[in-house]
């Protein structure tokens, strides 16, 4: 079974996508900014992160750039709502700084799985 960190400020994402994620065979852990995430992947290591872009105390950004440092080869999908295109495109920065994938709020349950299942090696779901 994958085991997927979601970081986001607002719990009731948190919570749609804990769902989704877990009636789909995968163990998810959450937290509510980057850091307290960096925490829980330092107490638990997992196959993929999900985070927020734009939350209070550590973004996602940042996150990203310490996932990277200490773990280079974890799988990391963006979530954002307040993404625009063109310069300053905030997916073309988390993909620059070594987002697999991206994913714009707000998404649906198929959305969702199918940026998971394209990051994950095998398949969880039954």
């Amino acid at each position: 079974m994958h085991r997927i960190l979601l970081i986001d400020d607002d719990a009731a994402i948190r919570g749609v996508a804990r769902r989704i994620l877990e009636r789909a065979g995968y163990e998810v852990l959450e937290a509510g900014e980057g850091g307290a995430g960096i925490q829980l992947m330092r107490a638990a290591p997992v196959d993929l992160v999900l985070t927020d872009i734009y939350m209070p105390g550590q973004d996602g950004l940042a996150t990203i750039r310490h996932l990277r440092r200490e773990w280079p080869d974890v799988k990391i999908i963006t979530m954002s709502g307040g993404v625009r295109a063109g310069p300053g495109d905030l997916n073309e920065a988390a993909a620059a700084m070594g987002a697999t994938r991206t994913l714009s709020k707000p998404f649906d349950k198929d959305q969702l799985l199918e940026a998971v299942r394209g990051v994950l090696p095998g398949d969880a779901a039954p």
